[in-house]
């Protein structure tokens, strides 16, 4: 089953790739490998303060989904993407909140819904004192293409 039949089948539509915000480009190329900038959540706050871990966990989803939108850009189809190699998620939390890693399991868990095993990563999840426009969540990714 192809990736497009696959997004249909779990009833997700892709936005399109972010433009982006200043001076950098969406990805890079090279050799088989995409690197994919960081993506920010639409939703803004602080983990710990404004929003809830479930909260946290959708805007980590949101930023999954812009990072598919970037690789199917950069690919022309998900088809071609061979591996989810590694995600960094960086989180807009309180220093007293220490979930960053189920806020970040929301971009994850899209990862292998989509992808299935080859959706299955290495992971970083930080902790941050703020974010770029006050955003929730950033997450960059690495793909391995075909």
């Amino acid at each position: 089953m192809s990736i497009e039949t696959k997004l249909a089948e779990l009833g997700i539509t892709l936005p399109d790739a972010p433009a982006p915000a200043a001076n950098y480009v969406p990805y890079v190329m090279t050799g088989n490998l995409l690197f994919v900038s960081g993506q920010i959540s639409p939703a803004k706050g602080r983990l710990g303060a404004d929003l809830a871990v479930e909260e946290g966990a959708e805007a980590a989803r949101g930023c999954g989904l812009a990072l598919l939108a970037q690789a199917r850009a950069a690919l022309g189809s998900l088809d071609r993407v061979v591996r989810v190699v590694k995600l960094t998620g960086f989180v807009n939390s309180t220093p007293e909140f220490t979930d960053q890693p189920e806020v970040i399991n929301g971009c994850s868990n899209l990862m292998v819904e989509v992808f299935g095993d080859k959706g299955r990563h290495a992971r970083a999840a930080v902790s941050a004192p703020a974010l770029p426009r006050g955003v929730a969540v950033e997450v960059e990714a690495i793909f391995e293409f075909a």
